[in-house]
């Protein structure tokens, strides 16, 4: 099937969704009913082509990701700051949304997080470890362990649950409207896996790229994120649009990784999710020029 380009992300009782240059976010209010707000979304790639350019365009959309999601979060979590008046109620709403924030900043800045600790661990190994390749390999294996427990760690938080199945919503609504109960709950182009690719880029990163003073080598591990990070979006991107033997090898980690971002939905999750992307995608007719587009190539071979 063709790349329908939808992407979102699971805000605080709701779910945004985002189509080329549109975005909708859809909440479950405490009254019950679904709050759906659209807006047009704009980037500095259409106005400077160079921020177009692989690699450059990673890290601008990765930019402009952050700012979205925390301002859709900052959305999602007013319905719940307005409604709740006791001062009991209100400390736990509020609560919900420093959870909600952390677990998004801490996620999405892991891989600064954790470029120190690991990097320090390898340098103490620095004597019974001489080759700095195999050295860069042990900090590479310490990060990605460390972020996964992170992310483990996270998961077994009640209100993080919640999150994740609203995450999961997102995904099976994004694989397709129709059955979305029947949908899976990962997705290729998950933030989960990008921050995972990010982690084994580095690696390779890490590993060959040496030089003498520790300081400056901790320089270059900050300075050379946004690289990676450009680098890792090319793949996330490749891999959403193909569908290959080797394609799906490759996301392997990063979609059993979102076992532990992703939950099963209930119902109204998923209802959250169809409204969010209804606002700014019309799946059904997706499918009928799919399906005419695959009748019209089985005539040609004909």
């Amino acid at each position: 099937m063709r790349y329908s380009k939808l992407g979102g992300q699971a805000v605080i009782e709701g779910v945004m969704m985002k189509h080329e240059k549109e975005y909708s976010v859809a909440v479950r209010k405490p009254d019950g009913g679904i709050e759906v707000t659209k807006k047009a979304t704009s980037s500095i790639r259409d106005k400077y082509k160079i921020a177009s350019l692989p690699i450059i365009r990673g890290m601008v959309i990765f930019a402009e990701s952050l700012s979205t999601g925390m301002k859709t979060l900052n959305y999602s979590a007013s319905f719940f700051e307005e409604e709740e008046k006791e001062a009991k109620e209100k400390n736990e709403k509020k609560e919900s949304l420093v959870m909600g924030l952390v677990m998004l900043l801490a996620i999405v800045l892991a891989v600064g997080i954790f470029v120190i600790v690991p990097f320090l661990i390898s340098e103490a190994l620095k004597r019974p470890v001489p080759s700095p390749q195999l050295r860069g390999l042990i900090e590479g294996v310490i990060r990605v362990a460390l972020f996964v427990a992170y992310v483990k760690l996270i998961s077994c938080m009640e209100d993080i649950k919640r999150v994740f199945m609203y995450h999961g919503a997102e995904h099976k609504s994004i694989n397709c409207v129709e059955n979305v109960r029947m949908q899976t709950t990962v997705h290729k182009r998950c933030g989960t896996s990008f921050l995972l690719i990010v982690m084994f880029v580095s690696i390779l990163f890490f590993m060959f790229i040496v030089v003498g003073n520790v300081w400056l080598r901790m320089v270059l591990r900050i300075l050379l994120i946004p690289v990676i990070a450009g680098l890792s979006y090319e793949f996330i991107r490749y891999a959403g649009e193909h569908d290959n033997k080797v394609i799906n090898v490759l996301s392997k980690p990063g979609l059993m990784l979102q076992s532990l971002t992703t939950k099963e939905p209930d119902d109204s999750m998923i209802e959250v999710a169809i409204a969010a992307v209804e606002a700014v995608f019309d799946w059904k007719a997706f499918l009928e020029e799919e399906r005419a587009g695959r009748h019209a190539a089985c005539k040609a071979d004909k």
